[in-house]
């Protein structure tokens, strides 16, 4: 089944060149574009996307307002930002927004197709680039640590220590390795954290777990 994808993005010329790109793979449909964030959030209710392509600055709703009101709408379309600013204000709050991630636009194709693949499969998505960078402004900004929220108690030892590996940036596989596990178990490991915790991807992970102090920025390297 192909990953159904909207465009959102004020200029036409950038939503034509996402579209060739994007039609050029025989995994992806491209299913609609909006030209401003309202536009987005109602394409995308109605049309029913997997992937969002959303741009940050559009007129009459940014692209940060519209991932809120999908994700917190319990919409099932995962929101990929697309941006010119690489780490800022704008991409630190789309990501508190409930975005499954972000890339550069200037990303080469095979990396734009890639990540659409990771979204779409329920994986969050930060550009390898910029992974640390975002966890790094993400500690500078958060206030102390709060006490561990009771929903915490629900994790064992050892998914309490998976929690706090996702959160430094770590992917399955460098678990793997610093647990001394497979690949399969750290996923089990993962899925069950999110189940127990509700949460919809890495981002949200790594969110939880500073502002309930299961890290804290002196462990974050």
């Amino acid at each position: 089944m192909s990953t159904r994808v909207l465009i959102a993005d004020d200029q036409a010329l950038v939503r034509a060149g996402f579209r060739k790109l994007l039609e050029s793979s025989p995994d992806v449909e491209v299913v609609g574009e909006a030209a401003d964030g309202r536009e987005a959030v109602d394409q995308a209710r109605r049309l029913l996307p997997t992937v969002v392509l959303m741009d940050i600055r559009m007129p009459r709703l940014d692209g940060i307002e519209a991932t809120r009101r999908l994700t917190s709408g319990g919409d099932a379309a995962r929101v990929l930002i697309l941006t010119t600013f690489g780490l800022d204000d704008y991409v630190y709050d789309a990501l508190r927004a409930g975005a499954s991630g972000f890339m550069l636009k200037d990303a080469p194709p095979e990396e734009l197709l890639a990540a659409i693949e990771v979204v779409a499969r329920g994986d969050a998505l930060i550009a390898p680039a910029v992974t640390r960078s975002v966890i790094e402004e993400f500690v500078r900004r958060s206030p102390a640590p709060s006490p561990p929220a009771p929903v915490l108690d629900e994790l064992t030892a050892r998914e309490r220590e998976v929690l706090a590996l996702l959160a430094r940036g770590l992917s399955n596989a460098e678990i793997a390795e610093r647990l001394v596990v497979s690949d399969g178990t750290v996923k089990t490991h993962v899925a069950h954290v999110f189940s127990k915790l509700g949460l919809r991807d890495r981002v949200q992970a790594v969110i939880l777990a500073y502002e309930s102090g299961v890290i804290t920025p002196g462990q974050v390297g």
